[in-house]
């Protein structure tokens, strides 16, 4: 997928060999099963409700992300998703893409001691529901995206033909997946998608927000 990529200022600054090649690795910007697994992030009380609700509303086909926002009662705050193009995940890439969305679709929280929503993101996928490389890169990309917007990172939910799977707890179910259709009806006319440039515009070939 084409994305727009913009280096961090700890990589344009620095002049350290070991960073300016982790800069460039694509295998650096990626998390492991067990780092996700250990790095707290916080469970979600119901997670099939939370599959369902952004399945019907943004129906996604695989090679499609989705990323919400809830607040602390898990209601959703703001969602967006977008399509990618094939190319080699990179974290980077990724990290871009989903604060671009985050961006578009609700205020920041950095004025904040300590994050009061969390961002979750829905990829859905062919293949099965194993962990892959690009998943994680998709982890490293919204830990990361999180963080420059203020939120807590939420959990990392794979969407495949056998179900849903949120990663790192070993929670899932069959229905919805990748070639389901909704299991409820939004009624919610969504807003259409404003017109921008930049990078928002070639990281999507389609939106839905609320």
């Amino acid at each position: 997928m084409t994305f727009g990529f913009a280096p961090s200022s700890a990589a344009t600054l620095s002049t350290s060999p070991d960073l300016s090649a982790a800069s460039t690795n694509p295998l650096t910007r990626m998390l492991e099963p067990a780092e996700w697994a250990s790095a707290g992030i916080p469970l979600l009380r119901d997670p099939r409700e939370v599959v369902s609700g952004l399945h019907a509303r943004h129906r996604p086909r695989p090679s499609t992300a989705v990323v919400a926002v809830l607040d602390h009662d898990e209601r959703l705050m703001a969602s967006a998703s977008f399509t990618r193009r094939p190319a080699p995940a990179d974290g980077w890439m990724f990290r871009n893409a989903l604060l671009a969305q985050l961006r578009r679709v609700i205020p920041h929280d950095l004025r904040r001691r300590t994050p009061a929503r969390t961002a979750v993101l829905m990829y859905c996928r062919d293949g099965d529901a194993r962990w892959t490389e690009e998943d994680g890169a998709w982890m490293w990309g919204l830990r990361d995206a999180c963080t420059l917007h203020g939120l807590r990172c939420g959990a990392y939910i794979t969407l495949t033909r056998d179900g849903w799977q949120v990663l790192g707890e070993g929670r899932g179910g069959r229905r919805p997946n990748s070639e389901s259709a909704p299991e409820f009806y939004v009624g919610e006319v969504l807003p259409p998608l404003p017109r921008t440039g930049g990078v928002a515009s070639e990281v999507m070939r389609r939106a839905a927000a609320r």
